[in-house]
């Protein structure tokens, strides 16, 4: 990257840009730097690759890289949109990590921040319950999620999200595991597991916010975690199920209730 950089007249500026994402095991710094004002195909040409879509990208990369993907994506995205003060409207300064921003005119300093979203699988004791939108690729069915609402705890958003989207009342809930993500902005996603009743099972789905919801079965589940998204369609057009695959805390989550009704019922 850097020989790319140097055929550049402002090289310095551009790699002044850059914000630090991690290190290695080895304690080596990793860096991110947005090219996208650069020309797309004379850095494919050199690099000998070709760009993809990020979403793609963090389910096929390896898995220490896909966290910092995620983290590069976020960052940068923050530094785009805070350029300039809320108070002031003056520019501010990235520090040379690239973990703030300064104001000086105000003396305001801006942290970069994440928004809380729980991601929750409902299970009403022998099924568990998966829906997709439609932005979705065909086929793909995941976990409910939303934003927690201001004020709220992470039990009061899981009960109103499930609530809103799928008419049902959580009768339990539980904690099970924490992931930053990329996507719409970044944001920690909070996966739980949550219980309804067997005898109100029903669904009342917002068809506002998703396209298909429904109850799958332990075996219908196995199978979808060994189906792949392209071997997913069929002769008459249709697609069968599949779900998001190791690097998303919903495929966790999945797993988990796998192995929890398989123990059941050892």
């Amino acid at each position: 990257m850097k020989r790319i950089l140097e055929k550049l007249p402002e090289a310095e500026q551009w790699l002044e840009k850059s914000v630090l994402i991690g290190c290695s095991d080895e304690h080596r710094p990793h860096f991110a730097l947005d090219l996208g004002a650069l020309d797309k195909s004379a850095i494919e040409t050199e690099l000998q690759g070709s760009f993809t879509d990020l979403r793609k990208a963090l389910f096929v990369v390896d898995g220490k890289d896909s966290p910092l993907l995620a983290s590069a994506q976020s960052l940068l995205r923050w530094h785009d949109a805070h350029q300039y003060c809320s108070r002031t409207g003056q520019p501010t300064q990235k520090n040379l990590a690239g973990s703030k921003r300064v104001c000086h005119a105000s003396g305001v300093t801006y942290y970069p921040q994440m928004s809380p979203v729980v991601i929750t699988l409902v299970s009403d004791g022998s099924r568990c319950l998966l829906a997709r939108q439609p932005s979705f690729p065909q086929g793909m069915f995941t976990a409910l999620s939303g934003f927690c609402d201001v004020g709220e705890n992470v039990e009061e958003t899981v009960r109103r999200e499930v609530a809103e989207e799928v008419g049902l009342e959580v009768e339990s809930l539980r904690y099970s595991a924490s992931q930053h993500w990329p996507f719409p902005s970044s944001c920690l996603m909070i996966a739980c597991h949550a219980l309804v009743g067997a005898q109100r099972a029903e669904i009342s789905m917002d068809s506002l916010e998703l396209e298909e919801a429904r109850w799958f079965g332990l075996e219908e589940i196995v199978e979808g975690l060994k189906r792949e998204p392209r071997s997913s369609k069929q002769d008459d057009g249709s697609f069968l199920p599949w779900f998001p695959p190791k690097q998303a805390i919903a495929h966790q989550l999945i797993r988990e209730w796998v192995q929890q009704q398989s123990a059941q019922t050892a």
